[in-house]
C-alpha cells in the first residue's frame, strides 16, 4: 500500500489535456515527408507579409476555412453571392490583447503585394466588379482582364460545359471554398494569429446565427481545431471509466456461491479493486519519469481493467479446487504451485507484445504501450502478493465461518439448524466434500466436453474454422490503411460536418505537389532542360496528375526569353534572371540563387487529382516518388500533406514486423516455460489464426488499419496466446488415457477460468461502444474481436483439434 501510495502521487503530473501534437502522434517518426520538408525549409524561403502562397509552404499556416454550400442549384447567381456576406463578417472580427489593443484581421492576415490574399478568386472578382459575367467563368482558371485566376480548390460541386482550350465552361457550382490565411512564420505573428483564431471560434456561433442564412450553409474549420477537439476528445471518456469500474465489480458476483462460508465474492471485489490501483501505480510511475500521456492512453485503464482481473479468477479457480480439510498455507501453496507459471507465462507473453510495440515509429503507439506493458507488471506484481495474501485472510475466514457453524448454541441444536440454513441454504458444510467445484466448472465437465468431443460436433466445429478462414482472408485483402484526420473528433464536433461536406464538393483535386531540383543544374544547357521536361512529362502522365495545370518557373522563363535573348547562353540566363523575377514576383521563391550566382535549387509545382481515398493517396505517394528517383535530374516530390500520406506506408510495414518479432519473442518464452513441441504448436497456429480473423473482420466493421488497429493486432497476439496456451498445456499434461477425456479435463480445469477472462475485457472495454469519438469505439471493436476469436480458439478449435493428433 505505501508502494501504491507512493507511485499514486505522480498522478499530480498528469496534464488537464493531452500532450504533443497531431503531427508528432499520428505520422511515423523519420518518414520521408519529414526529410523532404527538411530540404524545403533549408533552400527556400516564404514572406508570408508581402508574398504569401500557400502551394510555396513547407508547414502548414494558420487558417480558417468556411465551406459555403447553396440550396439552390448554384450558387453562381447575383442574390447568392450577395448571401455571402460572412466574408466581410470575418475581415472585420476584432480580438483585445492583454495591453487593450485591438487585432483585427487585416493585421494578422498573410498578404501578398501589400493586402491580404483574397478569400476566394472569384468572390474577390465579382465585389470588384458585380456586373461580372457569372454566365461566362472558365474552369479551372478563369482570365480576368488578362490576370489568371486558378479556381481549383476554390469552387466546387460544379458541372461544366463546352471547352475552350484547356479550360470549360463552369456551368453551376454548388459550393465555395472560403479560405483566411494568417501569418505563421514570425513568433510574434504566430501567436497574434492564434489569438484571433480561437477569438473566431468563441464567435462562430453567434456569427452564424446573426447570418441566418436562408440559402446557403456555413461549415467552419481552422488550423487550431483539429488539435483542440483531438484534446477535447479524450476528457468524454472519463465518466465511462467509473461505469466500466462499476460493471468489472458486478462481474465479481459470479464467484458469489450460496454457501457463504466458501463465497469469494468480496475476494473478487478486491480483485479488482487491485487492478485499478495498479493502474495508479503504473501510471504514476509513467508520468513520474515524464512519459507524455497522449490521447490514445486513455484507452488503456479500460484494457486494465478487463485483463488485470484474468489471474484473479484464475486463481479463485485454483482455491476452489483445494482441499478444505487442509490449512491456509497448505492450500494457499497448492494454489500457487497450480497457476504461478501459468499466470506468469501469460502475463510476460502479454508484456512482451506491448513492449515490443516500442518498435514502431508511431509516437502514440509507442506511449500507449510503454503505458499499459508497465501497468500489466504492476497488475501481476500486485496479483501474486496483494491479492495472495487477501485470498490468505479470506481462506481464514472460512475457518472461522466452519467453526461457528460446527458449534450447537443449545440442546435441541434448533439455532445451529437456523444458522446452517440462513448461511448453507442450498449447500452441506465444506468438511462434508473434498473440493469446492463451481457449477460452471461441472458444465464444462459434463455437458460442454462430451458435446464437444462427438464426431458430429468435431466435423461441425470444423466445417465452422474454415468458413471463419475463408471470411478472415478475404477481409484482410478489403482493409483500408490509415487514419481519418476527421476521426480524431467526437462525433459532435463542428468539424465532421465541414470534412463531409469537403468530401462532398472538393475531392476531385488533390495537393497542389512541388518537384524540386535539388541539386545544381545548368539550366541553360538545351539538353539538360529537355532531360529535365522528359521528368516532368512522366510525372504529369501520372493517373493521379492534371498536365494542364503545372506551373515551373523555368518554363515561364525560358517562355519569356524566347524572343528577347539566347537562353542558352550561361551568362544571358543568368542576368535575364533579376528582371524576369521582378516581372513576376512569386517564382522570387522558386529559384535559389548561391552567392557564386548559381541556381542551387528550383522547384516546380503539380496539381493532383482523384486522391479522396486512402488508398490513391499511397498510390499517388508512391508513382510520383518512384518516377521522381528514375529521373536521370535529382528530383523530389513534396507537399505539407505528405507528413500524414505517409501513415498509408509505414502503417502495413510497422504493423507486420510488430507481429513478427513480437509472436517470435512469445514463442521462445513459450518454448523455454513450456517445453512442449505439441503445445508449442498449436499456441504459433492459434496466434497466427485469430490475427488473420480479427485483421480481416475489422473491414466489415468499417475499422481501417491504423495506428489504433496496430496496437490492437500486437494485443491480439497476446490474448491468443492467453487462452490457447492455458487449454493446450492442460491438456499435454493430463494423464486421462484418451484424447478425448484429456479434451473434457482440460476444459473441467480451465474453460471456466478462460470464459471469464474474456468476459471480464469485454466488459472492461464495452462501455467505449458508446463513446462519441471514433478512436475509443474502434478500440472496443477491435478488443471485442480479439476476445471473441480468442475464446473461441481456447475453447472450440484448439480442443477439438487437439483431439485429432
Amino acid at each position: 500500500m505505501l508502494l501504491r501510495a507512493a507511485l499514486g502521487t505522480g498522478l499530480r503530473y498528469l496534464p488537464s489535456d493531452t500532450e504533443g501534437n497531431l503531427e508528432e502522434q499520428c505520422t511515423p517518426m523519420g518518414s520521408p515527408a519529414k526529410a523532404e520538408r527538411r530540404f524545403v525549409q533549408g533552400h527556400f524561403t516564404a514572406n508570408d507579409s508581402h508574398g504569401f502562397s500557400n502551394s510555396r509552404k513547407s508547414t502548414g499556416v494558420n487558417f480558417v476555412s468556411i465551406l459555403v454550400v447553396s440550396s439552390t442549384a448554384s450558387l453562381l447567381q447575383q442574390e447568392i453571392l450577395e448571401e455571402i456576406t460572412l466574408d466581410t463578417v470575418v475581415q472585420y472580427l476584432y480580438v483585445a490583447k492583454e495591453n487593450g489593443t485591438q487585432i483585427g484581421y487585416n493585421g494578422v492576415c498573410a498578404k501578398y503585394q501589400g493586402a491580404c490574399v483574397p478569400s476566394n478568386p472569384l468572390l474577390s472578382a465579382w465585389r470588384m466588379n458585380k456586373d461580372l459575367d457569372l454566365t461566362n467563368i472558365t474552369f479551372p482558371v478563369f482570365n480576368l482582364s488578362g490576370q489568371l485566376n486558378y479556381l481549383v480548390g476554390t469552387i466546387g460541386g460544379t458541372f461544366l460545359g463546352k471547352r475552350t482550350g484547356r479550360n470549360q465552361l463552369l456551368v453551376k457550382a454548388k459550393a465555395m471554398w472560403l479560405l483566411y490565411y494568417l501569418k505563421t512564420e514570425d513568433v510574434k505573428d504566430n501567436e497574434l494569429s492564434k489569438m484571433w483564431l480561437i477569438h473566431f471560434l468563441n464567435q462562430s456561433t453567434n456569427i452564424e446565427k446573426s447570418l441566418a442564412s436562408k440559402k446557403i450553409q456555413m461549415v467552419y474549420f481552422t488550423s487550431l481545431s483539429r488539435q483542440l477537439e483531438f484534446e477535447a476528445t479524450s476528457m468524454t471518456v472519463i465518466p465511462l471509466f467509473h461505469a466500466a469500474y462499476l460493471l468489472i465489480i458486478l462481474f465479481a458476483i459470479t464467484c458469489y456461491r450460496c454457501n457463504c462460508v466458501q463465497n469469494k465474492m468480496w475476494a473478487a471485489a478486491f480483485g479488482v479493486i487491485s487492478a485499478a490501483l495498479a493502474v495508479v501505480s503504473g501510471f504514476g510511475l509513467m508520468l513520474y519519469i515524464g512519459v507524455p500521456f497522449v490521447t490514445i492512453v486513455a484507452n488503456s485503464p479500460f484494457l486494465i481493467l478487463g485483463v488485470g482481473v484474468d489471474d484473479m479468477f484464475i486463481m479463485i479457480s485454483a482455491w476452489q479446487k483445494t482441499s478444505a480439510k487442509d490449512s491456509v498455507s497448505q492450500r494457499l501453496s497448492t494454489v500457487y504451485s497450480k497457476v504461478a507459471v501459468s499466470i506468469t507465462i501469460t502475463t510476460i507473453s502479454n508484456v512482451l507484445a506491448f513492449y515490443t510495440g516500442i518498435m514502431t515509429s508511431f509516437m502514440s503507439v509507442q506511449y500507449f504501450c510503454i503505458y499499459t506493458g508497465t501497468t500489466l507488471l504492476f497488475c501481476y506484481f500486485y496479483n501474486i502478493t496483494c491479492f495472495g495474501a487477501f485470498m490468505a485472510l479470506d481462506g481464514k475466514r472460512e475457518i472461522v465461518c466452519l467453526h461457528w457453524l460446527k458449534k450447537p448454541e443449545t440442546p435441541d441444536q434448533k439455532c445451529f439448524s437456523l444458522k446452517r440454513y440462513c448461511c448453507l441454504p442450498c449447500d452441506s458444510l465444506p468438511h462434508e466434500q473434498e473440493t469446492d467445484t463451481h457449477p460452471m466448472n461441472l458444465f464444462f465437465q459434463d455437458y460442454f466436453g462430451p458435446f464437444l468431443t462427438r464426431t458430429e460436433s468435431k466435423f461441425f466445429v470444423v466445417l465452422i474454422y474454415i468458413l471463419y478462414i475463408i471470411f478472415s482472408i478475404y477481409g484482410c485483402f478489403q482493409v483500408q490503411e490509415g487514419l481519418d484526420l476527421r476521426n480524431l473528433a467526437s462525433d459532435d464536433s463542428y468539424i465532421t460536418p465541414y470534412f463531409n461536406v469537403e468530401e462532398d464538393y472538393f475531392s476531385e483535386f488533390g495537393p497542389r505537389v512541388m518537384v524540386i531540383v535539388t541539386e545544381t543544374f545548368d539550366y541553360w544547357d538545351e539538353d539538360a532542360r529537355q532531360k529535365l521536361e522528359k521528368c516532368l512529362a512522366d510525372l504529369e502522365s501520372s493517373d493521379y496528375v492534371d498536365k494542364n495545370l503545372t506551373e515551373f518557373c523555368l518554363r515561364e522563363y525560358v517562355q519569356y526569353m524566347e524572343n528577347r535573348q539566347n537562353v542558352n547562353d550561361k551568362d544571358t540566363f543568368m542576368n535575364s534572371l533579376p528582371p524576369f523575377l521582378t516581372n513576376f514576383p512569386l517564382f522570387m521563391y522558386d529559384i535559389n540563387v548561391s552567392s557564386s550566382n548559381e541556381i542551387i535549387s528550383s522547384r516546380g509545382f503539380i496539381q493532383t487529382v482523384d486522391v479522396c481515398s486512402s488508398t490513391n493517396k499511397k498510390k499517388m505517394l508512391f508513382q510520383l516518388r518512384s518516377r521522381a528517383e528514375k529521373c536521370e535530374i535529382p528530383l523530389m516530390v513534396y507537399n505539407q500533406a505528405f507528413i500524414y500520406f505517409d501513415q498509408y506506408t509505414a502503417i502495413l510495414e510497422n504493423t507486420v514486423r510488430n507481429v513478427i518479432v513480437a509472436s517470435a519473442a512469445i514463442y521462445f518464452i513459450v518454448s523455454l516455460l513450456i517445453p512442449h513441441p505439441l503445445c508449442c504448436l498449436w499456441v504459433t497456429f492459434a496466434i497466427a489464426s485469430v490475427i488473420v480473423g480479427v485483421t480481416g473482420f475489422i473491414a466489415f466493421w468499417n475499422v481501417n488499419l491504423d495506428s489504433i488497429s496496430m496496437i490492437n493486432l500486437v494485443i491480439c497476439i497476446g490474448f491468443s496466446f492467453h487462452f490457447s496456451a492455458h487449454i493446450s498445456y492442460a491438456f499435454v499434461s493430463s494423464s486421462k488415457p484418451s484424447v478425448n477425456k484429456k479434451t473434457i479435463e482440460a476444459l473441467y480445469l480451465l474453460g471456466y477460468p478462460v470464459l471469464q477472462s474474456a468476459l471480464s475485457t469485454v466488459i472492461g472495454v464495452c462501455v467505449l461502444s458508446v463513446a462519441k469519438a471514433y478512436i475509443f469505439r474502434t478500440f472496443f471493436k477491435i478488443m471485442f474481436l480479439v476476445m471473441l476469436f480468442g475464446a473461441a480458439h481456447g475453447l472450440i478449435f484448439i480442443p477439438v483439434f487437439l483431439t485429432f493428433f
